[in-house]
């Protein structure tokens, strides 16, 4: 293939950027997952999006704990650089079903009995069983 080995396919990167709401994190994760991680310059060249954004975005998402790091010798002077990794699809799907099922909990109990906190309704999602 001639192309950028970061050519995605936009039904992949919109899924994506309906979960993380970002076009750039997006980009991050996919990158990421497909390189099976990168440093931040290798990040920066892959994705073509700003230095500055990019260093801003790994500290974000790190923090949000969609990516992970992990320190890398460097014979070098200097900072010991950081690897990035994304973390594993399903574990991105299921922090997100986790939000989701929080904000439907706390439309679905809006109204509580009087003086008390009885909820009517509590909503979870579940992971199909795949021997069922």
């Amino acid at each position: 293939m001639t192309r950028s080995m970061f050519h995605i396919d936009k039904n992949t990167e919109r899924a994506v950027y309906e979960l993380l709401k970002s076009r750039a994190e997006s980009r991050i994760y996919i990158y990421l997952l497909r390189k099976n991680g990168a440093r931040s310059e290798e990040i920066i060249k892959g994705t073509k999006l700003h230095p500055s954004t990019v260093r801003e975005l790994l500290s974000k998402m790190h923090g949000q704990k969609l990516i992970y790091r992990e320190k890398l010798k460097n014979d070098s002077i200097g900072k010991n650089p950081y690897l990035y990794r994304a973390v594993s699809p399903v574990k991105l799907l299921q922090k997100k079903a986790k939000e989701i099922e929080d904000r439907l909990n706390r439309i679905a109990n809006l109204t509580n009995k009087k003086g008390g906190n009885t909820k009517y309704v509590r909503i979870k999602i579940y992971k199909r069983d795949e021997n069922a």
